[in-house]
């Protein structure tokens, strides 16, 4: 019964139109309802608790790193240097967006505000060389994705607080999985694009190659810098946001001098917005989650799937399966906090490890940022490079198909997220 009290309060808010924040509070409500305990100050106090978490600060400031880099010339300057390197190749236009996007994505953790940028940037030069329109977005929106499963990630930080699981570990295991899936969109456009007739731009001299390395030198540093302070302690993943923000403002001001302080005034405000919206969604998800902890709800959860615990891969490829779905209906913020506090003592009762389930939640949940019809990226890519949004949605299937194979490759040999990981940290 509490169960479809939590679901039914749930679904029924968003049905009729309340925004997924409030239709969270409302579900919190009535099941205090139903337990007998309603009471306005426990359900306020709940709500200020649930975004009081340092970790949670990561969230901004990452925010604003992506907005500073896409504003500053680290992405131009980014996309210009993988077009040096693999541009005159075959179909070099795709190569060069799976390229620029796990630079990206190694920078700002955000994979709309990636997708958005290399939708401006890339989408007119491919369809100016004649490549599909409809491909060459979903290509983007795809690569795009990319960037929650690379540190830093917005979603390892989310994920990390709610299920109280190493946020650093968490960073450190999604590096190789997330190369995977650049590696399956590689092979997927190079099949696609093997028949296309398009010729390509001539090869750079090395010289030119030289040149565009070095003007993206100061934005290519800055994944090493995460990557080895977070590796060897230098830094939490909090405090890696500061970095990265504080780096990306520095260069853009200083060093390739594109913003000025008059420009930031815009810039800090969309990210503040931005953030906004995620810290409130936080919020609200923890009320529901404390009233499921308080109701039981996981041991129920673990109860229904007693059959399963004996076959951690089964499990996980019921799990995957499930998050697919609810990928479809609710973007990646609000599954993640309103799945991870039923799913961890399910995980935990199965023994398997929190690390690797939580990247592979995660690489699931970003997946679902490109699934219709709900897809937060396909409307981004959408928008911003005016294409139908069933054209995006024709031309990104074949390589959500490949991101979903990757993914359950994971899921049958948890030996590719965890040896790799391992080595890391």
């Amino acid at each position: 019964m509490t169960i479809i009290i939590f679901l039914g309060s749930l679904m029924a808010a968003m049905a009729i139109g309340v925004p997924i924040a409030f239709s969270l509070l409302l579900c919190g409500a009535a099941l205090m309802w139903h337990l007998n305990m309603f009471d306005a100050q426990i359900l306020a106090q709940n709500l200020l608790e649930g975004s009081n978490s340092f970790p949670l600060l990561a969230v901004p400031f990452f925010m604003l790193a992506g907005e500073i880099m896409n504003a500053g010339g680290l992405s131009r300057r980014i996309v210009n240097f993988a077009m040096a390197l693999v541009g005159h190749v075959k179909g070099g236009l795709g190569y060069v967006t799976i390229v620029a996007a796990v630079i990206m994505a190694s920078l700002s953790g955000s994979a709309v505000a990636d997708a958005a940028a290399l939708t401006a940037l890339l989408l007119p030069m491919m369809v100016a060389a004649g490549h599909d329109k409809g491909r060459s977005a979903g290509l983007i929106a795809s690569a795009g994705i990319i960037a929650p499963v690379i540190p830093p990630s917005i979603g390892f930080v989310i994920f990390g607080v709610a299920a109280n699981v190493s946020i650093s570990k968490l960073f450190m295991a999604g590096v190789f999985p997330g190369l995977m899936l650049a590696l399956s969109l590689v092979v997927t456009w190079w099949w696609l694009a093997r028949k296309e007739h398009i010729t390509p731009p001539p090869r750079k001299t090395m010289a030119e190659v030289l040149d565009a390395m070095r003007l993206a030198t100061w934005a290519l540093v800055l994944p090493f810098i995460i990557v080895f302070g977070l590796k060897f302690g230098v830094f939490t993943p909090t405090e890696a946001a500061v970095v990265a923000a504080v780096y990306s403002l520095f260069i853009s001001t200083v060093i390739y001098r594109e913003l000025t302080f008059a420009k930031l005034v815009p810039l800090f405000i969309s990210a503040a917005k931005t953030s906004a919206v995620v810290m409130f969604l936080v919020a609200a998800a923890m009320v529901s989650a404390w009233l499921i902890t308080v109701a039981n709800l996981p041991a129920q959860v673990v109860e229904l799937l007693q059959p399963l615990l004996d076959s951690p891969r089964l499990l996980m490829f019921a799990i995957m399966v499930l998050v697919i779905v609810v990928g479809t209906a609710l973007d990646m913020t609000p599954t993640i906090l309103l799945l991870t506090p039923v799913l961890m003592p399910v995980i935990k009762a199965a023994g398997i490890d929190p690390v690797y389930f939580g990247v592979l939640f995660i690489i699931n949940n970003a997946i679902g940022l490109i699934t219709p019809p709900v897809g937060t990226v396909l409307n981004a890519v959408a928008g911003v490079g005016k294409v139908r949004m069933d054209e995006v949605t024709k031309g990104v299937v074949p390589f959500m198909i490949a991101q979903f194979a990757i993914m359950f490759l994971m899921v049958l040999f948890p030996q590719l997220v965890m040896v790799p990981a391992r080595w890391f940290y």
